[in-house]
């Protein structure tokens, strides 16, 4: 999944980028409103993790100025400012969830996995498409309950498929949400993940993973 941080603590951006990316998210980071606002403007992020105090342009016009965007992502505040006033107004501009500066890491993910789910109308952290079971938090998939072994990029295209089960996805949108933009994946490299996940998921693999001619790649569970 694709996460875009905007905070002007070159500190604590820094952070957040090294520990979102060990995580298996693909990070891109901003450090003013002006840049994050492009970013978010130009790119498919399924999170924006959002400071208010900005130089340039701050959070609350950022939010204001991306709720006609189409594909919006979800939205965290996170922020020092923690009156009750400052929550109803970020909540009321457009964010989905609000954190509080100090925070603890694993509250962050969290709620950045919530919003995940969220986006893509999951209740569970888990989905299962046939034989398979893909934990969004735990970052694992499994098959017939054995944990498959994969790379970052492997689970994290595996994940994107899982969340849009059923659905053709097209090449474009595989890059779009499991790169960041300073990591453009070469021409093949979606195909060569796919090739490899196939393999890993054995005789199942075919059956699982489909392509769609011209279209993309659907994974559904195979029909009797």
């Amino acid at each position: 999944m694709r996460v875009l941080v905007v905070e002007d603590s070159n500190t604590l951006r820094e952070s957040l980028r090294v520990g979102l990316a060990g995580e298996g998210f693909a990070v891109d980071v901003a450090g003013d409103g002006e840049a994050g606002l492009s970013f978010a403007r130009n790119n498919p992020y399924d999170v924006l993790v959002l400071d208010l105090m900005l130089p340039k342009v701050d959070g609350i016009t950022i939010l204001e100025r991306l709720r006609d965007k189409e594909d919006r992502p979800h939205v965290l505040v996170l922020t020092a400012k923690d009156s009750v006033e400052d929550r109803v107004a970020g909540l009321n501009s457009g964010a989905d969830d609000y954190l509080v500066k100090p925070f603890a890491f694993e509250e962050l993910l969290a709620r950045i996995h919530a919003l995940v789910r969220r986006r893509y109308e999951e209740r569970s952290p888990v989905v299962s498409v046939g034989p398979l079971d893909v934990d969004i938090v735990a970052r694992k998939a499994l098959l017939q309950g054995a944990t498959l072994e994969l790379t970052a990029r492997e689970y994290a295209l595996l994940e994107y498929l899982a969340l849009r089960r059923g659905q053709t996805v097209s090449r474009e949108q595989i890059e779009d949400h499991i790169y960041g933009v300073h990591r453009l994946p070469s021409s093949n490299a979606v195909d060569s993940t796919v090739c490899i996940l196939r393999s890993k998921l054995g005789p199942d693999g075919k059956g699982l993973i489909r392509t769609k001619r011209g279209q993309g790649y659907v994974l559904e569970e195979r029909s009797a």
